[in-house]
């Protein structure tokens, strides 16, 4: 079975990255140094390229302060159905 597309996604991530970075008005150079990264790392990110490391994105997100917004938007217990099915997060398995 193949996986999951999700070429759309990864540029839409992409275009809200730079988006926040014309927004924060940063250029390329300032991100990439604040994350520690290349500005070809940025420019993969920022087009949807599908080899961007979880890792280099994260530090890009910090670097324009949205890392914690990130993180936060993936939290369970932020949602209603979370919260619902919060006895679900003891268990060390899902089946």
């Amino acid at each position: 079975m193949a996986g999951y597309r999700i070429d759309r996604q990864r540029v839409e991530f992409g275009e809200h990255v730079r988006g926040w970075r014309m927004v924060l008005g940063l250029t390329a150079q300032q991100v990439a140094e604040r994350a520690e990264i290349t500005r070809d790392t940025l420019r993969k990110l920022e087009t949807g390229h599908p080899g961007v490391s979880l890792g280099n994105t994260m530090q890009i997100l910090r670097a324009l302060g949205m890392l914690d917004t990130v993180v936060d938007a993936l939290d369970p217990l932020a949602s209603d159905i979370g919260r619902l099915r919060a006895g679900r997060l003891a268990k060390k398995r899902a089946r």
